[in-house]
Protein backbone atom coordinates (compact mmCIF):
# COMPACT_ATOMS: atom_id res chain seq x y z
CA UNK A 1 0.00 0.00 0.00
CA UNK A 2 1.57 3.06 -1.05
CA UNK A 3 2.28 5.77 1.90
CA UNK A 4 0.11 8.96 1.78
CA UNK A 5 1.44 12.07 0.21
CA UNK A 6 3.85 14.65 2.87
CA UNK A 7 0.95 17.37 3.81
CA UNK A 8 1.87 20.91 3.46
CA UNK A 9 2.85 23.03 5.98
CA UNK A 10 0.40 24.34 8.04
CA UNK A 11 0.37 27.55 10.85
CA UNK A 12 -2.21 26.07 13.37
CA UNK A 13 0.20 25.37 15.54
CA UNK A 14 4.21 23.97 16.22
CA UNK A 15 3.24 20.59 16.93
CA UNK A 16 2.03 20.09 13.53
CA UNK A 17 6.00 20.10 12.66
CA UNK A 18 7.83 16.65 11.85
CA UNK A 19 10.89 15.30 13.90
CA UNK A 20 13.91 17.34 13.57
CA UNK A 21 17.37 15.97 12.03
CA UNK A 22 19.13 16.14 15.52
CA UNK A 23 16.16 14.48 17.15
CA UNK A 24 16.02 11.90 14.58
CA UNK A 25 19.34 11.13 14.17
CA UNK A 26 19.53 10.57 18.26
CA UNK A 27 16.70 8.70 18.28
CA UNK A 28 18.23 6.07 15.23
CA UNK A 29 21.44 5.86 17.44
CA UNK A 30 19.54 4.83 20.91
CA UNK A 31 17.31 2.14 18.44
CA UNK A 32 21.09 0.06 18.11
CA UNK A 33 21.65 -2.44 20.85
CA UNK A 34 19.66 -2.50 23.92
CA UNK A 35 19.47 -0.27 26.82
CA UNK A 36 18.27 -0.55 30.80
CA UNK A 37 14.75 0.52 30.63
CA UNK A 38 12.59 3.20 33.14
CA UNK A 39 15.18 5.96 32.63
CA UNK A 40 18.63 4.02 33.72
CA UNK A 41 19.65 4.46 30.41
CA UNK A 42 22.55 6.48 29.55
CA UNK A 43 20.56 8.57 27.40
CA UNK A 44 18.65 9.56 29.86
CA UNK A 45 21.57 9.98 32.26
CA UNK A 46 23.21 12.23 29.53
CA UNK A 47 20.26 14.44 28.63
CA UNK A 48 19.09 15.12 32.22
CA UNK A 49 23.29 16.30 32.89
CA UNK A 50 23.46 18.41 29.62
CA UNK A 51 20.51 19.93 31.16
CA UNK A 52 22.14 20.76 34.41
CA UNK A 53 25.03 22.14 32.66
CA UNK A 54 22.22 24.46 30.17
CA UNK A 55 20.74 25.65 33.38
CA UNK A 56 23.85 26.54 35.55
CA UNK A 57 22.67 24.61 38.27
CA UNK A 58 22.09 21.03 40.02
CA UNK A 59 18.85 20.19 38.74
CA UNK A 60 16.57 17.18 39.17
CA UNK A 61 15.18 16.16 35.75
CA UNK A 62 12.22 14.23 34.97
CA UNK A 63 11.17 13.17 31.46
CA UNK A 64 7.22 12.71 30.92
CA UNK A 65 5.19 12.10 27.51
CA UNK A 66 3.36 15.48 27.24
CA UNK A 67 2.92 19.25 28.36
CA UNK A 68 -0.10 18.41 30.19
CA UNK A 69 1.27 15.69 32.38
CA UNK A 70 4.03 17.69 33.24
CA UNK A 71 2.33 20.42 33.90
CA UNK A 72 -0.05 18.88 35.91
CA UNK A 73 2.10 16.80 37.95
CA UNK A 74 4.58 19.62 38.37
CA UNK A 75 1.75 21.66 40.44
CA UNK A 76 0.37 18.54 41.91
CA UNK A 77 4.10 18.44 43.55
CA UNK A 78 4.08 21.79 44.41
CA UNK A 79 0.58 22.09 46.76
CA UNK A 80 -2.19 20.16 48.41
CA UNK A 81 -5.45 19.54 47.25
CA UNK A 82 -6.52 22.37 49.67
CA UNK A 83 -3.98 24.81 48.29
CA UNK A 84 -4.92 26.95 44.52
CA UNK A 85 -2.39 27.95 41.84
CA UNK A 86 -2.59 31.79 40.41
CA UNK A 87 -2.32 32.18 37.09
CA UNK A 88 -3.60 34.38 33.96
CA UNK A 89 -7.05 34.16 32.38
CA UNK A 90 -5.53 33.35 29.34
CA UNK A 91 -2.98 30.47 30.46
CA UNK A 92 -3.10 26.99 29.17
CA UNK A 93 -3.10 24.73 32.41
CA UNK A 94 -6.84 27.16 32.83
CA UNK A 95 -7.74 27.07 29.14
CA UNK A 96 -6.64 23.88 27.70
CA UNK A 97 -5.59 21.47 30.07
CA UNK A 98 -9.45 19.80 30.36
CA UNK A 99 -9.13 20.01 34.53
CA UNK A 100 -5.72 17.95 34.77
CA UNK A 101 -3.86 20.07 36.99
CA UNK A 102 -7.19 20.08 39.02
CA UNK A 103 -7.40 16.53 38.79
CA UNK A 104 -3.41 15.92 39.15
CA UNK A 105 -3.33 17.86 42.34
CA UNK A 106 -6.89 16.16 43.56
CA UNK A 107 -8.84 19.92 43.74
CA UNK A 108 -6.31 22.37 43.69
CA UNK A 109 -8.01 24.92 42.64
CA UNK A 110 -7.21 28.09 39.97
CA UNK A 111 -7.55 31.39 40.60
CA UNK A 112 -7.49 33.90 37.57
CA UNK A 113 -5.87 36.96 37.18
CA UNK A 114 -5.78 40.00 34.75
CA UNK A 115 -3.03 41.15 32.36
CA UNK A 116 -2.27 43.01 29.46
CA UNK A 117 -1.46 40.48 26.49
CA UNK A 118 -0.98 37.40 28.68
CA UNK A 119 0.97 38.72 31.38
CA UNK A 120 0.29 38.31 34.94
CA UNK A 121 1.44 41.10 36.83
CA UNK A 122 2.25 41.66 40.06
CA UNK A 123 -0.30 44.08 41.51
CA UNK A 124 -2.83 40.58 40.00
CA UNK A 125 -1.06 38.28 42.51
CA UNK A 126 -1.40 40.50 45.15
CA UNK A 127 -5.25 41.49 44.44
CA UNK A 128 -5.65 37.94 44.51
CA UNK A 129 -3.41 36.80 47.27
CA UNK A 130 -4.67 39.07 49.58
CA UNK A 131 -8.59 39.03 48.41
CA UNK A 132 -9.24 36.67 51.36
CA UNK A 133 -7.33 34.40 53.87
CA UNK A 134 -9.66 32.98 55.91
CA UNK A 135 -9.68 28.98 56.37
CA UNK A 136 -12.58 28.63 53.97
CA UNK A 137 -10.95 29.61 50.80
CA UNK A 138 -8.04 27.98 49.20
CA UNK A 139 -4.47 29.12 50.14
CA UNK A 140 -2.79 30.34 47.64
CA UNK A 141 0.29 28.55 47.01
CA UNK A 142 1.68 29.13 43.74
CA UNK A 143 1.80 31.01 41.01
CA UNK A 144 2.04 29.42 37.60
CA UNK A 145 3.38 31.74 34.06
CA UNK A 146 3.74 30.85 30.89
CA UNK A 147 6.59 31.37 28.85
CA UNK A 148 6.39 32.55 26.30
CA UNK A 149 2.40 33.61 26.92
CA UNK A 150 -0.44 31.79 25.24
CA UNK A 151 -0.90 35.20 23.35
CA UNK A 152 2.63 34.73 22.12
CA UNK A 153 4.48 37.45 24.53
CA UNK A 154 7.14 37.24 27.06
CA UNK A 155 7.94 38.10 30.16
CA UNK A 156 10.94 40.33 30.45
CA UNK A 157 13.24 39.55 33.21
CA UNK A 158 12.30 42.74 35.34
CA UNK A 159 8.81 41.39 35.08
CA UNK A 160 9.46 37.92 36.53
CA UNK A 161 11.83 39.41 39.19
CA UNK A 162 8.86 41.81 40.58
CA UNK A 163 6.91 38.45 40.37
CA UNK A 164 9.46 36.55 42.37
CA UNK A 165 9.53 39.97 44.61
CA UNK A 166 5.52 39.13 45.28
CA UNK A 167 5.65 35.65 45.42
CA UNK A 168 8.61 35.64 48.35
CA UNK A 169 6.34 38.01 50.10
CA UNK A 170 3.54 35.28 50.46
CA UNK A 171 5.77 32.31 50.56
CA UNK A 172 4.60 31.36 47.16
CA UNK A 173 6.15 28.51 44.42
CA UNK A 174 6.91 29.57 40.89
CA UNK A 175 6.04 27.05 38.17
CA UNK A 176 6.72 27.83 34.47
CA UNK A 177 4.87 26.45 31.84
CA UNK A 178 7.56 26.25 29.07
CA UNK A 179 5.71 24.98 26.10
CA UNK A 180 7.78 27.63 24.07
CA UNK A 181 10.53 27.93 26.49
CA UNK A 182 12.82 27.72 23.92
CA UNK A 183 11.33 30.56 21.55
CA UNK A 184 11.72 32.93 25.10
CA UNK A 185 15.12 32.11 25.31
CA UNK A 186 15.71 32.82 21.61
CA UNK A 187 14.01 36.04 21.51
CA UNK A 188 15.32 37.69 24.90
CA UNK A 189 18.98 36.16 24.06
CA UNK A 190 19.45 35.33 27.40
CA UNK A 191 20.78 32.24 29.82
CA UNK A 192 18.22 30.10 30.69
CA UNK A 193 19.25 30.17 34.50
CA UNK A 194 18.14 34.32 33.92
CA UNK A 195 14.44 33.80 33.59
CA UNK A 196 14.47 30.11 35.78
CA UNK A 197 15.83 29.87 38.89
CA UNK A 198 17.45 33.05 39.13
CA UNK A 199 14.22 35.09 38.47
CA UNK A 200 12.37 32.73 41.53
CA UNK A 201 11.38 29.95 38.82
CA UNK A 202 11.13 26.77 41.43
CA UNK A 203 10.39 24.64 38.43
CA UNK A 204 9.94 24.56 34.51
CA UNK A 205 8.31 22.49 32.52
CA UNK A 206 10.29 22.29 29.17
CA UNK A 207 8.53 21.68 25.83
CA UNK A 208 10.68 19.44 23.23
CA UNK A 209 7.50 18.16 20.98
CA UNK A 210 7.13 21.67 19.53
CA UNK A 211 11.05 22.79 19.47
CA UNK A 212 11.37 19.48 17.39
CA UNK A 213 10.79 15.83 18.93
CA UNK A 214 7.92 13.61 18.75
CA UNK A 215 7.16 13.05 21.85
CA UNK A 216 8.19 14.22 24.89
CA UNK A 217 8.60 17.12 27.62
CA UNK A 218 11.34 17.04 30.18
CA UNK A 219 10.88 19.01 34.00
CA UNK A 220 13.21 20.46 36.04
CA UNK A 221 13.13 21.09 39.54
CA UNK A 222 15.66 23.76 40.28
CA UNK A 223 14.25 23.58 43.78
CA UNK A 224 15.49 19.59 44.46
CA UNK A 225 13.22 19.32 48.00
CA UNK A 226 10.21 20.03 45.60
CA UNK A 227 10.70 17.03 43.75
CA UNK A 228 10.78 14.40 46.41
CA UNK A 229 9.23 11.25 45.46
CA UNK A 230 8.39 13.05 42.05
CA UNK A 231 9.55 9.96 39.93
CA UNK A 232 6.48 7.81 42.14
CA UNK A 233 3.97 10.70 40.85
CA UNK A 234 5.00 10.31 37.62
CA UNK A 235 4.37 6.35 37.51
CA UNK A 236 1.42 6.33 39.29
CA UNK A 237 0.37 8.76 36.69
CA UNK A 238 1.11 6.46 33.75
CA UNK A 239 4.08 9.24 32.86
CA UNK A 240 7.01 6.37 33.73
CA UNK A 241 8.28 5.67 29.94
CA UNK A 242 9.22 2.06 29.87
CA UNK A 243 11.64 2.48 27.21
CA UNK A 244 12.62 6.40 28.30
CA UNK A 245 15.85 6.42 26.25
CA UNK A 246 13.25 7.26 23.14
CA UNK A 247 12.02 10.23 25.29
CA UNK A 248 15.38 11.39 26.71
CA UNK A 249 17.92 10.29 23.40
CA UNK A 250 15.99 13.71 20.84
CA UNK A 251 16.57 15.57 23.85
CA UNK A 252 20.27 15.09 23.85
CA UNK A 253 20.05 15.75 20.28
CA UNK A 254 18.60 19.06 21.07
CA UNK A 255 20.80 19.69 23.56
CA UNK A 256 24.05 18.39 22.31
CA UNK A 257 23.61 20.00 18.77
CA UNK A 258 22.58 23.60 20.08
CA UNK A 259 19.18 22.61 17.24
CA UNK A 260 16.88 23.79 20.52
CA UNK A 261 18.12 27.48 20.20
CA UNK A 262 18.46 27.04 16.44
CA UNK A 263 15.21 25.58 15.97
CA UNK A 264 13.48 28.13 18.16
CA UNK A 265 15.54 31.13 16.47
CA UNK A 266 14.52 29.96 12.96
CA UNK A 267 10.88 29.59 14.14
CA UNK A 268 11.26 33.37 15.82
CA UNK A 269 12.32 34.70 12.66
CA UNK A 270 9.47 32.82 10.37
CA UNK A 271 7.23 34.56 12.29
CA UNK A 272 8.90 38.00 12.16
CA UNK A 273 9.11 37.64 8.60
CA UNK A 274 5.04 36.60 8.74
CA UNK A 275 4.45 39.66 10.62
CA UNK A 276 5.90 41.77 8.61
CA UNK A 277 4.36 40.75 5.25
CA UNK A 278 0.58 40.72 6.70
CA UNK A 279 1.46 44.78 8.11
CA UNK A 280 1.85 45.76 4.57
CA UNK A 281 -1.72 44.26 4.07
CA UNK A 282 -4.34 46.96 4.31
CA UNK A 283 -7.27 46.37 6.80
CA UNK A 284 -5.32 43.93 8.72
CA UNK A 285 -4.93 44.31 12.48
CA UNK A 286 -2.78 42.95 14.81
CA UNK A 287 -4.16 41.98 17.92
CA UNK A 288 -0.87 41.58 19.96
CA UNK A 289 2.75 42.24 20.13
CA UNK A 290 4.92 39.46 17.94
CA UNK A 291 7.63 38.56 20.30
CA UNK A 292 7.99 34.89 19.78
CA UNK A 293 6.64 32.29 17.23
CA UNK A 294 3.17 33.33 17.13
CA UNK A 295 1.44 35.93 14.71
CA UNK A 296 -2.20 37.11 16.43
CA UNK A 297 -4.55 39.31 13.48
CA UNK A 298 -7.84 40.33 13.11
CA UNK A 299 -9.08 39.24 9.75
CA UNK A 300 -12.26 39.72 8.33
CA UNK A 301 -14.90 36.48 8.58
CA UNK A 302 -14.85 36.51 4.43
CA UNK A 303 -11.04 36.26 4.63
CA UNK A 304 -11.22 33.58 7.27
CA UNK A 305 -13.71 31.50 5.54
CA UNK A 306 -11.83 31.87 2.01
CA UNK A 307 -8.71 30.67 3.59
CA UNK A 308 -10.24 27.69 5.04
CA UNK A 309 -11.82 26.86 2.24
CA UNK A 310 -8.52 27.01 -0.03
CA UNK A 311 -7.12 24.11 2.68
CA UNK A 312 -5.58 26.39 5.29
CA UNK A 313 -5.52 25.20 8.60
CA UNK A 314 -5.53 27.67 11.91
CA UNK A 315 -6.59 28.22 14.63
CA UNK A 316 -9.25 31.34 15.53
CA UNK A 317 -10.34 30.90 19.80
CA UNK A 318 -9.49 34.34 20.86
CA UNK A 319 -12.72 36.11 19.91
CA UNK A 320 -14.46 36.99 16.54
CA UNK A 321 -12.04 37.53 13.76
CA UNK A 322 -9.10 36.45 15.77
CA UNK A 323 -6.73 33.65 14.10
CA UNK A 324 -3.18 32.62 15.51
CA UNK A 325 -0.84 31.72 13.02
CA UNK A 326 2.36 30.03 14.63
CA UNK A 327 5.89 29.18 13.06
CA UNK A 328 7.49 26.07 13.80
CA UNK A 329 11.37 25.08 13.30
CA UNK A 330 10.12 23.94 9.91
CA UNK A 331 8.52 26.72 8.73
CA UNK A 332 9.58 28.10 5.24
CA UNK A 333 9.32 32.02 3.95
CA UNK A 334 7.98 30.22 0.41
CA UNK A 335 5.36 28.73 2.78
CA UNK A 336 4.76 32.02 4.20
CA UNK A 337 4.71 33.94 0.95
CA UNK A 338 1.69 31.71 0.11
CA UNK A 339 0.02 32.05 2.76
CA UNK A 340 0.26 36.05 2.49
CA UNK A 341 -0.57 35.89 -1.18
CA UNK A 342 -4.08 33.60 -0.59
CA UNK A 343 -4.74 36.27 2.27
CA UNK A 344 -4.55 39.45 -0.20
CA UNK A 345 -6.70 37.65 -2.76
CA UNK A 346 -9.32 36.98 -0.29
CA UNK A 347 -9.39 40.57 0.88
CA UNK A 348 -9.29 41.49 -3.10
CA UNK A 349 -6.14 42.85 -3.41
CA UNK A 350 -3.37 42.64 -6.55
CA UNK A 351 -0.67 39.85 -5.24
Amino acid sequence: MPHPAPSPEQFASDNYSGICPEALDYSLQANQGSAPAYGDDIWTQKAADYFRELFEIDCEVFFVFNGTAANSLALAALCQSYHSVICHETAHIETDECGAPEFASNGSKLLLGPGENGRLTPSAIEAIVQKRSDIHYPKPKVVSLTQATELGTLYQIEELRAIQAVAQRHNLRIHMDGARFANAVAALKVAPAEITWKAGVDVVCFCGTKNGTAVGEAILFFNRDLAEDFAYRCKQAGQLASKMRFISAPWLGLLETGAWLRNAEHANACAAYLEQQLRQIPGIELLCPREANAVFVKLPEAVIVSLRAQGWLFYSFIGTGGVRFMCSWASTRARIDELVADVKRAMLLPV
